[in-house]
């Protein structure tokens, strides 16, 4: 497909994208969007123009603040807008490509707007599906010749962290505090964190709610995923040591997680599905499946110290879970949990077999042990204050890209 609309080469956003975001321009109304390029489309002013249609569509949907009412009308008509947007900028002679007024009211460019939380989070779970992640913290943490629990190759494990400082791309946040203790320390001390991590994740959102006690099988489980989103699960390690036994990560996890702005959709990734691992031993009925639901998606890690240059430090793919997506959310509904539109699932931190490919400093560093070394000649062992983190996306097949844009976001001192 070819649009008449100019493209950056090796842009993100590329015809074949497509995506859905909230955007707004100064200090005006926020509107649905989406990206082609550098040009935000707003999908408003393409309904006022008479230039989109759809069962349900109007004014208010596409007015935000967020995109759940939106995807709340369903994926058979989502992607039918979504159509609609390529076939608008796919055909040279559309009114839309010849009418100067209407194109200043469509598109602007991404500079010139401010993109937001793309949907609201009623809810988010995250999981732990990257069988070589689980497995290097298992050798640092257990028994290296059993750095896997029993029940990691049986079930996909996950637990629910809080919805409410889930912060898009671009927001700061300060460097938390906690409890931890130092290994030479005989007692517990309240400080800043002084191992802050990232930790390299991808979450899908669901678009369809269901009620409690209702089950979301393998087969059913992609009709309730709208689309996908980069996700940074910052970590506080030392705060997480001390406080996960007996329940879990809490203050470790629930200051800030950073995602990309832009909801990348089932139907853009379609062309980079492929066969995930084998699992043995075999999964119980309710997680088997038919098909690919694994993606082919590039995903990378950079850091960028205080005033200085971008240093790429890790490269991994999405297709490297050993869980899919479909299992996770039909592992997550099977005891009748209900979900709600706008939910996020996080894959959890997906690293490779490769010790470039690791999705954490814990484990690039192995705990400190092995300090990155960036372009300023400074050494990293975790994220230092005055840092930005930033995500990259993207699969590339056939001459098509299709990308998530970027997550970032930058460590402030400690309050």
């Amino acid at each position: 497909m070819n649009t008449w609309l100019t493209v950056p080469e090796n842009s993100d956003f590329s015809i074949h994208n497509i995506p859905f975001g909230i955007a707004s321009v100064e200090e005006g109304k926020t509107f649905v969007a989406s990206i082609l390029g550098d040009h935000v489309i707003d999908c408003k002013a393409l309904f006022l123009l008479g230039y989109l249609h759809g069962q349900g569509l109007n004014e208010n949907l596409l007015s935000g603040p967020y995109l759940n009412p939106f995807i709340s009308l369903g994926k058979i008509e989502t992607s039918a807008i979504r159509k609609q947007i390529i076939s608008i900028f796919t055909d040279k002679d559309h009114p839309l490509a010849t009418h100067a007024t209407h194109r200043s009211q469509v598109l602007r460019h991404v500079q010139e707007v401010s993109l937001h939380m793309p949907v609201q989070v009623p809810n988010y779970s995250d999981f732990y599906s990257s069988i070589d992640h689980a497995t290097n913290v298992g050798k640092m943490f257990r028994d290296p010749a059993n750095a896997l629990l029993p029940n990691w190759k049986h079930m996909p494990v996950a637990y629910h962290g809080r919805a409410s400082s889930i912060t898009v791309s671009g927001t700061p946040f300060h460097r938390p505090k906690g409890q931890i203790k130092p290994p030479d320390a005989e007692l517990p001390q309240f400080s800043a964190t002084r191992l802050l991590d990232f930790e390299l994740e991808v979450a899908f959102i669901t678009g369809r709610a269901t009620q409690m006690g209702a089950q979301v099988s393998t087969e059913q489980a992609e009709d309730y995923i709208f689309g996908l989103v980069l996700f940074n699960d910052w970590s506080a390690r030392d705060i997480q040591t001390w406080e996960y036994v007996p329940l879990g990560p809490f203050l470790a996890k629930n200051f800030n997680s950073t995602i990309s702005p832009w909801v990348v959709t089932l139907d853009a990734l379609e062309p980079f599905r492929t066969a995930g691992p084998i699992q043995d031993p075999p999964v119980l009925p309710y997680l088997a499946f038919s098909g690919n639901h694994h993606f082919d998606i590039q995903l990378e890690v950079y850091i960028q110290p205080s005033q200085g240059e971008t240093n790429l430090i890790c490269k991994s793919n999405y297709k490297f879970l050993y869980w899919n997506l479909v299992q996770q959310l039909a592992h997550h509904t099977v005891n009748g949990c209900n979900i709600c539109v706008g939910d996020m699932y996080a894959s959890g931190t997906i690293s490779g077999a490769s010790p470039d490919s690791f999705g954490s400093m814990l484990e690039l560093t192995w705990r400190g042990a092995n300090p990155i070394k960036l372009k300023d000649g400074t050494e990293r062992k975790f994220i230092q204050d005055g840092d930005t983190v930033i995500l990259r996306g993207f699969g590339t097949k056939d001459n098509i890209r299709v990308g998530f844009g970027e997550a970032s976001s930058c460590v402030l001192p400690a309050l």
